[in-house]
């Protein structure tokens, strides 16, 4: 999760790498077009992109809607990281639909403010950035979490391009990760598969702790972990193993050798883009079997 000792570690990475700041590959992307720096799908179909706006309990978000231009598919609800829906993850959406995916990114703080709420390139290694985004991340919980995954689906529920007798997916990064759990415990009967990228705080000592809804799941899953994140609760990917071979459900578990947290969006200063690569690509065999 993003806390200080996790700004430490990347401080450390970049001084080592030399590799461009957050702010700089901002600057970079903002000048190239980040479709250049994300890789387009094998045999891209074409798609449709949008951006809607969808109803939930608490108002109106705004969200990213990317699908297949013809035809119906699996349904996709995307969870970003802290820093929520931009232009990487508009990216990112559109290269899992042009795999196949009528896919949902989502705006976690459409209560707050819409999207982006962050300048292009900003950092938590700034202080105006983590004032603005810790609050926000707070305003978060696990009842909003539940209450949005159920308006979420439902939109998805409610598209042409979305097969009705097909599982959906669910991805998150960073604190996304532990809400796909939650919309999949909260939505057993739709979500079929799910994917968490250097997710956080899965595994607590607290009484909703996201662990403890694998029970209530039947949703495949997939959990990237950054080695620093292992490091500093090596115990996590045990407790999280024994749960779901208790509950009978399938998932694959692996900490990613040489990333940090935040590895996977290509807009991170600390991207680490062969590890992402073949993230993305166990996250496209687990959607091929657990959504057929």
């Amino acid at each position: 999760m993003c806390d200080e000792s996790t700004l430490r570690d990347e401080e450390s990475y970049l001084g080592r790498t030399g590799n461009l700041t957050r702010r700089e590959f901002g600057a970079l992307s903002a000048a190239t077009g980040l479709a250049m720096l994300v890789p387009r799908a094998a045999a891209a179909l074409e798609v449709t992109a949008s951006d809607v706006e969808v109803s939930t309990p608490d108002g109106t978000a705004d969200c990213h809607f990317v699908h297949p231009a013809s035809g119906t598919h699996p349904g996709v609800l995307v969870w970003p990281d802290a820093l929520g829906l931009r232009p990487a993850f508009e990216q990112m959406g559109r290269r899992l639909a042009e795999s196949g995916y009528a896919v949902l990114v989502v705006n976690p703080y459409y209560r707050t403010a819409r999207a982006p709420v962050l300048p292009e390139g900003a950092s938590f290694r700034d202080e105006a950035t983590r004032k603005k985004v810790f609050p926000l991340m707070r305003s978060l919980n696990a009842e909003t979490n539940v209450t949005d995954a159920k308006a979420f689906v439902g939109f998805l529920d409610g598209q042409d391009a979305v097969a009705g007798d097909r599982k959906m997916g669910t991805t998150g990064y960073c604190m996304g990760g532990s809400i796909t759990m939650r919309t999949a415990a909260a939505l057993p009967d739709r979500i079929g598969a799910g994917a968490s990228f250097h997710g956080g705080r899965l595994v607590t000592d607290a009484p909703d702790s996201p662990h403890r809804l694998v029970g209530e799941m039947r949703a495949h899953y997939l959990f990237a972990i950054a080695e620093n994140d292992d490091k500093k609760d090596p115990n996590a990917k045990t407790v999280l193993r024994d749960a779901f071979a208790a509950a009978g459900l399938p998932a694959e578990i692996e900490v990613y050798a040489g990333t940090l947290h935040g590895w996977c969006p290509p807009d991170s200063a600390v991207y680490h883009e062969a590890q992402a690569e073949r993230a993305w690509g166990r996250l496209l065999a687990l959607f091929e079997t657990a959504l057929a």
